[in-house]
């Protein structure tokens, strides 16, 4: 027979399996697109209220990340246009670090991996290691 703590284990593991199953249905009901593979953390936050987020394939969201699509701002400093919609596309492989925020209207590029407690407030190349507020390349990955 197996130890209490193993079944117990056993059925966080598998509740977190249809909770992540639920989370990908609300995403892709609410319009974001994510690629086969990509593991959200369940503590991440996904701005689906307006603009457009795309994730590729083999992508990690990690715990507490934000991801923006829209900025209120623009509606404060530009009253005749009102909200700016914007578009983030995150490539194919990448790792997106613990509590590291992704404001509207950047790209990452596929293989790039961006650091823990990042602010990415622009592009950021394929095959290279980003990290820092804001978010900078520091090496490329060959």
């Amino acid at each position: 027979m197996k130890p209490i703590t193993y079944v117990l284990r056993k059925m966080i593991h598998i509740t977190g399996n249809i909770l992540r199953a639920a989370q990908h249905l609300y995403l892709t009901l609410a319009g974001i697109k994510v690629g086969k593979n990509t593991m959200i953390s369940l503590r991440a936050k996904i701005d689906v209220r307006r603009g457009k987020i795309i994730i590729g394939d083999n992508c990690h969201v990690t715990y507490g990340c934000v991801i923006l699509s829209h900025d209120y701002t623009a509606r404060i400093l530009n009253k005749e246009t009102g909200h700016e919609e914007g578009r983030v596309v995150i490539g194919n492989n990448v790792f997106i670090g613990v509590n590291s925020v992704i404001l509207p209207n950047v790209t990452i590029g596929d293989n790039s991996i961006i650091g823990a407690g990042s602010v990415v407030t622009g592009d950021i190349p394929a095959n290279v290691i980003a990290l820092g507020n804001p978010a900078r390349v520091v090496k490329s990955i060959p």
